[in-house]
Formats: structure tokens, C-alpha cells, sequence
């Protein structure tokens, strides 16, 4: 395995570089220690031809003024939280409102706007940030590893540990845009989906859950058999209409964590499958990438990538009968989650 590192920019005072993973294959994924991004991931398809497989810049200054949260470690919670407030033991914290009156994937400076250490390991690279006290509205310091693994098999890992020094909440993902089709040759509303998923949960007007999980048989939203993306897009349904036109929706993973989810592109052979140990993913269909602005070129539109979101269940603080996102003092909060790429 080889890791690369080259300077990649400059963030007020702090260096940012760049860290490119290779394995025996070829294989490549180039990560930046601001947010933490994946900047690209380099994979072959049938024919042998490496091209890129996420959205991705190629500047810094781009993805500080990213709107999209591109390739990032969203966090301290990924996802909305309703009203951008919590109480914890009688406590009441505030935190920043960055979605009209909600908290959205850790506020205007989430994990994915700060530059994080970075040490280079045998297979990968490790990033550490220090979470202060009151950053954001959130208790605690909140010290947080995640590590970028690759092998040779193609694949992928993103370990997190964290720990804290006062009750807090906590569930982080990885925010990239994966569109199997090579250099976004084309957007994915082709693409073939696979979720051992038998529920998801609804969501309200401002995209947060209502709290009532739904049995996906008979919707666009079973991907049990395997679905194309454009299902939910050229849908009726008001969960898909509600989010415009396709899919932003938390679907809660069965239990079995073996090829939990699999991304196909058809045209270039290429398969993603992922596996977490995390309860549900959001599956995002880029439904809100607007008309402007490229990425390496490529014009920004509608479905040009889809997120795979491994997450807790979103605002599951303001919901009792979720799983808890509430992280003790002295608690290490582990997890990861797989990518491994492939061709049919």
C-alpha cells in the first residue's frame, strides 16, 4: 500500500494536504485533512479504464465554498435536528440554526468546515480533531478519530472513534456523491440500487422524521430486489414528490451487515457495495444539486450522485423510540463502515 502526501492548499494559517491511497491494483482514494473529504476514488470499470466514481473539486477555495458537503465527515450529528435545540438531563442547548429554524450535519462549522490532523498509518491515513466545548451549541470537548483504510480487495474502510468528557450527541457519516458511471459521464437515475431495507421513515415538510417508520412493499422506496434510482424521481408518491423528486429518506437496515448495499451502473459494469454497522443510511438522489457550478468541468444538475449516508436515525433525540444518539462521558462510540468496488 502506498499513501502519498502533497500540499494541497492554505486555510487562514493552517496547511491542508492531500493523501492518496494505492493499492497493488491501482486502485486510488485521494483524501484532503479539510473535512476530512474524498476528493476521488478512482476505479476501473469492465474494460480496465480507471475513472473517477465521487464529485469532487480541485481546489481548496472550492470546497470551502461548497454548499453540498462534498466527499465530507459530516458531523457532530449528521442529518436535522428539529429546532436546532435538545435537552439532555434537564439541560437546554442551543445550537446553530443552518436550515431555516434547524440544525443541519453539524452547523456552519461542522467537521466538514475545519482543518483536522492527519498521520499517515501502513494502510491509510488517520485524521483527529478536537471538538471544543460549546463549538457549534453542543456539551463537551469531543475528540474524534477517523481513519481511511484501503486493501487490496478493492475496498474501502471508514473507521470512527470518539470519545467525550460531558454527555453529548453524537452519529457522523461520510457525505460523498458516488456516480458509478466514470468522470460523471452521466447522472445516476440508471443506476441500480440494492437495500436489505424493509422500512423507512417518513418525513415531514421540513425533511425531519415524523417519527412513523413505513413498510417500503408496493412504494418507489423497496429496494429490496434491487431498483432503479430514477423510480423515486418519475414517482407520484408524496415522500418522493415531498423532497423534489426523488430520495433523501432514512431507511433502516435489516440486521445481517453482508452486502447491506449495492450501487450498479449497468453501462461500465461497476458495483459498490457497502456495509456498516451503523442502523440506517440516507439515501440522498442529489435531488437539490442546482443548475450552476461544475465539478472538475462536469456542469452541476439534479442526480449527478447519490449519497449512501450510514448513520443513526436522524433527530433521534426528539424521537424516544429510536436508538439513541446520546454519547456518555467516557463512552467510546465506535463504528465503520465498508466500500468495496467491483464489476459484474
Amino acid at each position: 500500500m502506498e499513501v502519498l502526501k502533497e500540499k494541497f492548499g492554505q486555510f487562514g494559517s493552517q496547511p491542508v494536504h492531500s493523501f492518496t491511497l494505492t493499492n497493488e491494483h491501482g486502485m486510488e482514494v485521494t483524501a484532503i485533512n479539510y473535512g476530512c473529504i474524498i476528493t476521488k476514488i478512482n476505479v476501473p470499470d469492465r474494460d480496465g479504464k480507471f475513472e473517477n466514481v465521487v464529485l469532487g473539486h480541485d481546489t481548496l477555495d472550492e470546497y470551502v465554498n461548497d454548499p453540498y458537503f462534498l466527499g465530507a465527515v459530516v458531523g457532530r450529528v449528521a442529518g436535522r435536528l428539529k429546532g436546532g435545540s435538545f435537552e439532555l438531563d434537564g439541560k437546554h442547548f442551543t445550537l446553530v440554526q443552518n436550515d431555516n429554524s434547524n440544525h443541519l450535519h453539524g452547523g456552519l462549522k461542522g467537521f466538514d468546515k475545519v482543518v483536522w490532523d492527519a498521520k499517515i498509518i501502513d494502510d491509510g491515513v488517520l485524521f483527529s480533531y478536537l471538538s471544543k466545548d460549546g463549538e457549534e451549541g453542543y456539551p463537551g470537548n469531543l475528540y474524534i478519530e477517523v481513519t481511511y483504510r484501503l486493501n487490496n480487495d478493492n475496498e474501502l474502510s471508514i473507521q470512527y472513534r470518539v470519545q467525550t468528557d460531558q454527555k453529548t450527541l453524537l452519529t457522523v457519516t461520510n457525505h460523498s456523491y458516488f456516480n458509478l458511471s466514470g468522470n460523471l459521464k452521466r447522472d445516476v437515475l440508471n443506476h441500480s440500487l440494492q437495500l436489505k431495507s424493509s422500512r423507512f421513515l417518513e418525513l415531514d415538510d421540513e425533511f425531519l422524521p415524523t417519527g412513523r417508520m413505513l413498510d417500503v412493499k408496493d412504494t418507489p422506496f423497496d429496494f429490496t430486489k434491487g431498483s432503479m434510482v430514477k423510480t423515486g424521481v418519475d414517482s407520484n408518491h408524496p415522500q418522493s414528490v415531498l423532497v423534489g423528486n426523488g430520495y433523501d429518506h432514512p431507511f433502516i437496515l435489516d440486521e445481517s451487515h453482508d452486502d447491506e448495499i449495492v450501487l450498479k451502473d449497468s453501462e461500465s459494469g461497476r458495483i459498490l457495495t457497502v456495509e456498516t454497522d451503523e442502523p440506517a443510511v440516507v439515501v440522498y438522489s442529489g435531488n437539490s444539486l442546482k443548475e450552476e457550478g461544475n465539478f472538475r468541468g462536469v456542469p452541476s444538475r439534479k442526480h449527478l450522485g447519490i449519497c449512501l449516508e450510514t448513520q443513526n436515525y436522524p433527530d433521534s433525540i426528539h424521537h424516544p423510540h429510536f436508538p439513541s444518539m446520546v454519547l456518555d462521558k467516557g463512552e467510546m462510540y465506535s463504528s465503520i463502515t465498508k466500500y468495496k468496488f467491483g464489476l459484474e
